[in-house]
């Protein structure tokens, strides 16, 4: 009898560890997936921003728009409607899924007010920034964008007095050794006008996101991921579009610039229909992060969609240059190597290397 139970619990004890083990590398899989969603909504975002009148403002039409607009005014815009479109795309998957309820319910919830806060830190400022410096130095200030989990950490610690060990200070240290190699790019004398200033701005995006990483911690924690995310990108879109773009048309000198823009850029159809694409994968490269760390661990899960390092340079690389024939969209050999670099840097600071074989043996 005593061996037929001990048979039966060891035979259990195998299922569970099985099914868990399964569980992990399926969330390893949703993680990779989030960061290669990144890097397809950053491409195909910056695709929209250079059809229709998009190519109007940036080129042929230039002259009739100022420096300040086109750089930083014209940056919010794309950032707003891509996440505006991106929240519409949330709603409806929200709604289809039967959890508008929801939605509406957990806003007025303190995880949901903390996911608010969150993405105004993370939306109309960081967002429009990684946009800005986008356009401004192409997919080569990716990487340093993804310095968030370093600066995410760094702020744990000033914040929230989190641990910073040794093992996540070289993981540190190694993405930051990224970013010179990635700087030093800018110091060639071919070196496009813009690069260094665009590298400048996409630390402004990674502090913002490592913050926003450090506040969405404790609501993304307490309500459904998919929930989560439709509160991020509507908070992030509709600050974007009725706040942050009439600010920078106050600040050109013009408040009627912004309807004005907004219309035109909603009825550019060339350009519209790749921002419908965009939003849809950024839905994805947010809410697959959340159900990555939920299904992985948030260490892993953050190390995984980190990858977007390499995945927004590749992806960059493969839909504007040899899909869309633009140039400049190639990447020097040592931003390759520097955003391989900071993926690894990256996932040290998630995660210890040697809990992978531990787990294994498990």
């Amino acid at each position: 009898m005593n061996d037929t139970l001990s048979s039966a619990n060891a035979t259990a004890v195998a299922a569970k560890k099985k099914l868990s083990s399964s569980f992990f590398k399926k969330g390893v899989i949703v993680g990779i997936l989030s960061g290669m969603s990144y890097g397809l909504y950053s491409a195909f975002m910056t695709l929209g921003m250079a059809n229709g009148v998009w190519a109007d403002w940036y080129g042929v039409n230039t002259a009739a728009l100022s420096g300040f607009v086109i750089t930083y005014m014209l940056g919010a815009l794309g950032s707003a409607l891509n996440d505006t479109i991106s929240a519409l795309w949330c709603i409806g998957i929200a709604a289809f899924k039967g959890k508008l309820g929801d939605f509406f319910r957990t806003l007025k919830t303190k995880p949901g007010r903390m996911m608010i806060f969150a993405a105004l830190l993370g939306g109309p400022i960081a967002s429009t920034a990684y946009v800005v410096a986008l356009q401004m130095a192409g997919s080569i200030i990716i990487p340093i964008t993804a310095l968030c989990p370093a600066i995410g950490a760094i702020m744990a610690r000033i914040l929230f007095k989190q641990k910073l060990t040794p093992r996540m200070m070289l993981g540190i240290a190694i993405c930051f050794i990224a970013t010179l190699m990635i700087g030093s790019t800018s110091m060639s004398a071919d070196a496009p006008e813009g690069l260094l200033l665009g590298i400048c701005i996409a630390f402004i995006c990674a502090f913002g996101w490592g913050l926003e990483g450090c506040v969405a911690g404790y609501g993304t924690s307490m309500i459904d991921y998919e929930i989560g995310i439709t509160i991020r990108q509507s908070t992030s879109g509709l600050s974007n579009l009725i706040i942050l773009v009439p600010i920078m048309a106050m600040l050109a000198g013009n408040i009627s610039l912004a309807p004005s823009l907004i219309v035109q850029a909603v009825t550019s159809g060339p350009a519209i229909i790749w921002f419908v694409v965009s939003g849809f994968f950024a839905v994805f490269a947010y809410s697959l992060w959340y159900k990555g760390n939920s299904m992985c661990g948030a260490a892993l899960g953050m190390a995984c969609n980190g990858a977007y390092s390499f995945w927004g340079p590749f992806f960059c690389w493969m839909v504007l240059g040899v899909f869309a024939g633009q140039e400049g969209w190639a990447i020097p050999p040592i931003a390759w190597m520097a955003a391989i670099v900071m993926a690894l840097g990256i996932w040290i600071i998630a995660m210890n290397p040697l809990d992978l074989f531990r787990r294994k043996e498990a």
